[in-house]
């Protein structure tokens, strides 16, 4: 099939042009599912991203039977990752291509690529979590404490198996100490109280973590705190 040699050359705007041509003799000609997948490539091949969730979806819908099926529902899950930008910005494509990614695997979870699967979606988990890191992060600028808590804590509720899961706790814990400082002399107790239960999540839970440090110095500048609450009590 001269698409096929066409994409082996890397030739792949002439593969397209091929292997389009195929359908002129139907969908269920011979060569048809092979061309549609082969198409599905090339689109990815040529950063065409949107054709090619399209190309992938009709060969899968089309072609049910044909054993290449899980490769292919594998691959238009690789074609959303292709499109999940930095964090900063909007995380839609990195949200279906977990969800895609988590589909293969229920269907297929004794498939070569299952491990790969699993593997990506952790990294992309990772993306979301840093993505809501730095929403803590910008209440904590403004000065916001209680919300950039709140915001950090949400991140390790939701993404514990990540790598900013630590920085989470410690995010939590600094702005609930930040929170108690600027509390009424009643509330900052129990505000204090709720930085202390975050270094003993963070200790108990990532034994082995850099921030461990930097998260008893900050413990001993709640002690500090609470006794002078004590102190002004008496």
């Amino acid at each position: 099939m001269r698409g096929q040699e066409a994409f082996a050359e890397e030739d792949y705007i002439d593969a397209a042009a091929y292997l389009n041509g195929v359908f002129d003799f139907g969908r269920t000609h011979q060569y048809a599912p092979d061309a549609q997948l082969m198409l599905a490539r090339t689109r990815v091949e040529l950063g065409e991203f949107v054709l090619a969730e399209a190309d992938y979806q009709r060969f899968t819908q089309l072609y049910r039977a044909d054993p290449r099926v899980p490769l292919a529902e594998f691959e238009l899950a690789t074609v959303f990752e292709k499109q999940s930008p930095e964090y900063q910005l909007d995380q839609t494509k990195t949200e279906r291509a977990i969800d895609a990614y988590r589909l293969f695997i229920a269907r297929y979870p004794d498939h070569e690529k299952a491990s790969d699967a699993e593997q990506r979606i952790t990294a992309l988990r990772g993306k979301l979590a840093r993505k809501h890191l730095a929403s803590g992060a910008l209440y904590e600028r403004r000065e916001m404490y209680e919300a950039a808590a709140l915001t950090y804590l949400g991140v390790f509720d939701r993404y514990p198996d990540t790598e900013w899961a630590d920085d989470a706790l410690l995010g939590g814990m600094r702005n609930y100490k930040l929170f108690a400082d600027l509390s009424i002399p009643s509330k900052q107790r129990e505000r204090y109280e709720l930085a202390i239960t975050q270094y003993d999540r963070l200790v108990s839970v990532f034994r082995d973590s850099e921030l461990i440090p930097e998260a008893t110095r900050l413990l001993r500048s709640v002690e500090v705190a609470m006794e002078g609450i004590d102190t002004q009590g008496d």
